[in-house]
């Protein structure tokens, strides 16, 4: 085979890449290229007639035919950002979603606010997957400690490589079912308690985006018949794991707030319930203030 250089071989990847429609072919063939060299996208821009080795070529074009599959392109390239942070992905965890920023963001905000006097906030992410909010939070918040839960072997490993290459030593990742009747973990009590749970109808799955649907884990979307499975779980159990004034906070479907809020509202100790929404001006997460001392 005659040699190509890097701009031949971008070059084949969009022409290939344009034959589906649900991708960024420009984008996504230097993505694949940037993972495979090594190289940022500007190395690659500034040395397009330097030639790579063929063995290189064909695992490109491989790849390339594999994002025409409609697999992720998180998962071929691992990597996705979310609050500014590269996160390392596979195909046993959620992509972290834009979405899902806003629970975070709210989080950091209660937890830099008047609401608690002390700075040394324990904080607890339920369902931690790729470690994408307990990460997050901890890498905004240096003095708080964070517990990172999840009940998946894998995804726990997966999100203990994130910790690691943030450098945190404030978070914590263990594998755990929250839901069984003896759970022992650090850090009992917390301050702020976040979960972006599955809340898809299990009925609605087949229906989502190819990319979603087939390849994404089946366990982190489908939250059921309702779409509320673990939400109601959650909610059941949450009073056992919150210190006497503390906060929940929940990523939901656009159509779930008021289901959810109703809940929170009937369990003894939350004081404020609040909705709040995504980039989007969809509802998306809610927002639960606890206090045990005022019941």
């Amino acid at each position: 085979m005659v040699a190509k250089t890097i701009k031949e071989t971008v070059s084949e990847g969009i022409k290939k890449l344009k034959k589906r429609e649900f991708n960024n072919p420009f984008l996504e063939a230097y993505m694949i290229l940037e993972y495979l060299l090594n190289k940022e996208k500007l190395f690659l821009i500034t040395h397009e007639n330097e030639e790579i080795e063929e063995e290189t070529y064909n695992r490109y074009l491989r790849l390339i035919e594999k994002r025409n599959t409609g697999y992720p392109i998180q998962y071929i390239v691992h990597n996705q950002e979310f609050m500014g942070i590269n996160f390392y992905l596979d195909e046993d965890v959620l992509i972290p979603r834009p979405d899902t920023e806003v629970l975070v963001e709210n989080a950091i905000k209660i937890a830099k606010s008047d609401y608690f006097p002390h700075k040394n906030i324990k904080a607890l992410d339920i369902g931690t997957g790729s470690g994408a909010i307990a990460v997050s939070f901890g890498y905004y918040c240096r003095d708080a400690e964070v517990v990172g839960v999840d009940i998946n072997p894998k995804a726990v490993e997966v999100a203990r490589k994130n910790v690691n290459e943030n450098n945190l030593d404030n978070v914590n990742i263990i594998k755990g079912d929250l839901f069984m009747e003896k759970f022992d973990f650090p850090n009992e009590k917390y301050d702020i308690i976040m979960s972006n749970p599955p809340y898809i109808k299990s009925e609605d799955i087949k229906k989502l985006q190819l990319e979603v649907s087939q390849y994404e884990p089946k366990n982190a979307l489908d939250g059921g018949a309702s779409g509320l499975k673990f939400h109601s779980q959650i909610l059941k159990i949450i009073p056992n794991y919150l210190n006497d004034k503390s906060v929940l906070i929940m990523e939901i479907g656009w159509d779930q707030s008021e289901e959810v809020v109703n809940i929170m509202r009937k369990i003894k100790g939350f004081k404020k319930v609040e909705v709040k929404k995504d980039i989007t001006k969809k509802d998306r997460i809610v927002i639960g203030y606890y206090n045990r001392l005022e019941v």
